[in-house]
C-alpha cells in the first residue's frame, strides 16, 4: 500500500461535517523540551476542575485547607496509578524501555488506574489529615467529570483512542489514524490479532467525543443533584453509575483497549462498577427509608463545624485559643463561616430578619405606654368616681337646706 494515500499525519478531517484540521501534537519547544498539546489539555482540565471543587468544600462540610493536600495526592496518586495501570497490561512493549515508561507526554494513561490510584493516595492522605472520605468522595467526583471531560480532547490532537469504522455524520478520519489502522491490521498488528475488521480509508467512530460530551452532561447533571444528596457518598456512587455505563458502551467499540485474552479489561470492569454501584444505591436508599436518622450528612455535624471554623480562625491569625472551636462565647459565628458563596442564601431574608426584630422592639416599646395609659385611666376613673360622690354630696346638701327652710 501506498503511503502517499494517506492523509499528512497531523491532518485531521470530520467528512461529513466538512471540517478539516491540521494540528501538531507537539504545542511549542522550551530549551529543546518539547511541551505536548496531551499535557498542556490535562492540566487545563485539572485546574477547571480545582476551581470549580475547591470554593464548594463547605457545601460538603470540608476544610478546604485540610482537603487541598488530600487532592494534591490524589492528583500526583492518579497520574502514578494510570501509567501503571497502561504498562501493566502492555508490559511486552515496555519491559524492555525503562525510559519509555515514564514517557506520558504522548498518551497511555489508563483512566480506571488514575481512579484506583487517586482514591488510594487520597484516602490514605485524607486519613492522615482527618478528612471525611465519603463527602470528600462526593465532590472529587464532580471535579473527576470535568476533567475527563476536557482531559479526552488530548486523544484527539493525538489521534488515539477511537473506534471501529462508521458511516455516522460524526465519523471522523486523519494522518496517523490511517497509519495506525493499517499498522493494526497487518499480520502482526493488535486489531488484527483481536479479530478487528478496519479500513484505513474509512472514518472511525470519535469515542473522545462520545465521552467527553457524556462527561460534561453527568457533571452538570450531579452538580445539580449535589445540593439535594441524601447521604454521603451518594454523589460518588451516581458518578460511577453514570461512568460505568458510558464506558462499557464505548469501549466495545474501541479499537485499541486494554485485552485480557478476549475480554476488554477496561469494559469489564465498567460493568462491574455499574451493577456494584447500582446496587448499593439500592441498598442505601432502603436503609434511608427505613432509618432516615441514621443518614445524616457530614455537613450538618457540629465535627465539621469545628474544623471548619478552626481552619478560618488559625488563617486569619487569631490565638490558639481563639481557634479551639465549639466553645460558649457569645462571637464564634461572627466570622460567618456557614455561608457560602455558591448557597442559597438570601441576603434580603437576613435583613427583614433584622428589621422584623426591630418592629418586635418597637412593639415591645409601644406596649409600655398602653400599660402608663391604663393607670392614668385607672386614676381617672377614680376622679371620676370622686367627682360623682362630690356631686352627689352637693345635691345632697342642697336638698338639706331646701328642708331646713
Amino acid at each position: 500500500m501506498n503511503e502517499t494515500t494517506f492523509l499528512e499525519t497531523h491532518e485531521i478531517q470530520f467528512p461529513e461535517l466538512g471540517w478539516k484540521f491540521h494540528i501538531d501534537p507537539t504545542a511549542f519547544t522550551v530549551f529543546g523540551f518539547q511541551i505536548q498539546w496531551y499535557g498542556i489539555i490535562i492540566t487545563i482540565g485539572l485546574i477547571l476542575a480545582l476551581i470549580y471543587v475547591l470554593p464548594r468544600m463547605k457545601r460538603f462540610g470540608l476544610d478546604a485547607d485540610r482537603a487541598i493536600d488530600v487532592i494534591i495526592g490524589g492528583v500526583i496518586g492518579g497520574i502514578v496509578g494510570a501509567r501503571i495501570y497502561y504498562v501493566l497490561m502492555r508490559w511486552d512493549e515496555y519491559k524492555w524501555d525503562w525510559k519509555a515508561i515514564i514517557n506520558t507526554r504522548n498518551g497511555g494513561l489508563a483512566i480506571f488506574g488514575g481512579i484506583i490510584g487517586g482514591i488510594l493516595i487520597g484516602y490514605i492522605i485524607a486519613r492522615i489529615r482527618k478528612v471525611k472520605a465519603l463527602p470528600m468522595l462526593d465532590v472529587v467526583s464532580l471535579g473527576f467529570l470535568i476533567g475527563q471531560g476536557i482531559g479526552r480532547w488530548g486523544n484527539f490532537v493525538n489521534q488515539e483512542a477511537f473506534g471501529t469504522n462508521t458511516d455516522s455524520f460524526l465519523g471522523m478520519t486523519g494522518g496517523t489514524i490511517q497509519r495506525t489502522i493499517a499498522d493494526g491490521m497487518s499480520m502482526d498488528g493488535d486489531m488484527y490479532k483481536n479479530g478487528l475488521e478496519m479500513l484505513w480509508e474509512k472514518p472511525v467512530h470519535p469515542c473522545f467525543l462520545y465521552e467527553s460530551i457524556w462527561c460534561l452532561l453527568g457533571f452538570v447533571i450531579l452538580a445539580f443533584w449535589s445540593k439535594r444528596r441524601k447521604y454521603d457518598g451518594q454523589i460518588f456512587l451516581m458518578y460511577l453509575t453514570w461512568y460505568g455505563a458510558e464506558r462499557f458502551l464505548v469501549e466495545g467499540i474501541r479499537t485499541d483497549s486494554l485485552m485480557l485474552g478476549n475480554i476488554r479489561i477496561s469494559q469489564a470492569l465498567a460493568a462491574v462498577i455499574f451493577v456494584a454501584s447500582v446496587i448499593l444505591q439500592i441498598v442505601f436508599f432502603i436503609r434511608r427509608k427505613r432509618d432516615p436518622e441514621s443518614f445524616v450528612l457530614y455537613a450538618n455535624t457540629e465535627e465539621s463545624h469545628r474544623l471548619i471554623e478552626e481552619s478560618r480562625r488559625k488563617r486569619m491569625g487569631l490565638s490558639k485559643e481563639d481557634a479551639k472551636a465549639g466553645g460558649d462565647s457569645e462571637d464564634d459565628d461572627d466570622l460567618d463561616i456557614f455561608n457560602d458563596d455558591d448557597d442559597d442564601f438570601d441576603e434580603d431574608e437576613l435583613e427583614s430578619s433584622i428589621l422584623g426584630d426591630d418592629d418586635d422592639d418597637d412593639d415591645d416599646d409601644d406596649d409600655e405606654p398602653v400599660l402608663v395609659k391604663d393607670e392614668d385611666d385607672e386614676d381617672d376613673d377614680d376622679s371620676d368616681d370622686d367627682d360623682e360622690e362630690d356631686d352627689d354630696t352637693e345635691d345632697d346638701e342642697s336638698d338639706d337646706d331646701k328642708e331646713d327652710k
